[in-house]
């Protein structure tokens, strides 16, 4: 089973892809298997510091294998690479439902 997190402005699939991963908005969960997703809210996103070290840390518990987003801070990136989930950086602006068409091909 592979799931693929992808940062999101929204909570929908027609929501716009959010270039930040630490402080997205949401994240929405892309099932593989399923196909199916779901979106969970960043708690994160406002913090003072550390957004995306707790971001990274909840990407364990989402059982992510890989990470859709514009762009990772040093201490999330040093992370992730630890923890061996992968990072695909890409600079679309584009919706949620298009980048999970591209990746469940």
């Amino acid at each position: 089973m592979s799931k693929t997190v992808i940062t999101s402005l929204g909570n929908e699939l027609t929501s716009q892809f959010d270039k930040r991963f630490g402080r997205a908005e949401w994240f929405c969960v892309f099932d593989s298997e399923t196909k199916g997703s779901s979106f969970i809210k960043n708690d994160f996103a406002d913090s003072n510091q550390g957004a995306g070290t707790k971001a990274a840390e909840l990407m364990v518990e989402l059982k992510a294998d890989k990470i859709i987003s514009g762009d990772f801070g040093p201490k999330a990136k040093e992370l992730l690479e630890k923890l061996n989930i992968q990072m695909v950086v890409i600079q679309d602006s584009t919706s949620i439902q298009n980048i999970v068409e591209r990746i469940s091909i």
